[in-house]
């Protein structure tokens, strides 16, 4: 996507310590970041019963936020406008479960991956269809959020389908569930969610019809800033903090993808 990993359980992280480069991470000062995220997608993006930013995407960027000596701000930024912030210098990068493609790479620049997804489908309970194969040159109706990859890939693979195309991923979910869709496009952890949510009247197809890698989007020749976060990025994954989030956001997720024998997301 279309798609995210974000959200501080505060609004900012203070860190004391005076404006020079840091051992850890030479070139990079001591000074505030902003980073933008839609805090719409739980459990990566979202709010709080406090209403302040929570969840995965969150605490990696209070944990990046140490790891440069910086003071992280987060800002709730919608999707459509969230690459425009980042251009503009509203926000200083983007963690919000975002994936990698060449169409974005023209814009701004990603840091390694930190994930890997896969674009699915959510139809009817009672559907009958069971891959995207099923959908092209169908006329079936097939909705989608606006500015996702699923969006983009939608538009180039399936012609001859109806596209709806909506603001809101829960909008998409309700069409489905109310019979005016046939299928829902989007990320295979989300799709395993709102089927939870829709049980009665819903069925994921979570074989992933491609796999994506998110990675954290910044401005275009900020190339000290995108070495110290792929630094930061290798020293969390082989401190085991990947595995720490998804125990903690994600073991219900995690277990049901397991005996699905589908492949869990992070890297």
């Amino acid at each position: 996507m279309i798609y995210r990993f974000s959200a501080l359980l505060v609004a900012a992280v203070a860190v004391a310590g005076c404006k020079e480069e840091t051992a850890s991470d030479p070139g990079i000062p001591e000074e505030k970041i902003v980073v933008g995220m839609e805090l719409t997608y739980p459990p990566f993006e979202m709010r709080g019963p406090d209403n302040q930013p929570d969840g995965i995407s969150v605490a990696m960027a209070k944990a990046l936020g140490e790891h440069l000596n910086r003071e992280v701000i987060i800002e709730d930024v919608g999707w459509d406008g969230i690459i425009p912030a980042l251009q503009t210098g509203k926000i200083d990068l983007i963690i919000s479960s975002m994936t990698r493609t060449p169409e974005r790479e023209r814009v701004i620049t990603f840091s390694d991956g930190y994930v890997t997804n896969g674009l699915c489908m959510l139809v009817g309970k009672d559907s009958e269809l069971q891959s995207p194969d099923d959908l092209s040159e169908s006329g079936l109706k097939v909705a989608v959020k606006l500015a996702t990859t699923g969006h983009t890939w939608a538009e180039r693979h399936l012609e001859g389908v109806d596209l709806i195309v909506l603001d809101e991923a829960a909008t998409c979910v309700l069409e489905v569930a109310q019979g005016k869709a046939d299928a829902f496009i989007y990320d295979q952890i989300s799709i395993y969610q709102h089927w939870q949510n829709n049980r009665e009247t819903t069925r994921p197809v979570l074989d992933p019809i491609r796999e994506e890698t998110w990675a954290i989007g910044m401005r275009q020749g900020e190339e000290t800033l995108r070495t110290a976060v792929n630094k930061f990025l290798a020293e969390y994954r082989k401190a085991g903090k990947f595995d720490e989030l998804a125990a903690k956001f994600m073991a219900e997720e995690k277990e049901a993808f397991e005996d699905l024998g589908v492949p869990f997301i992070f890297h």
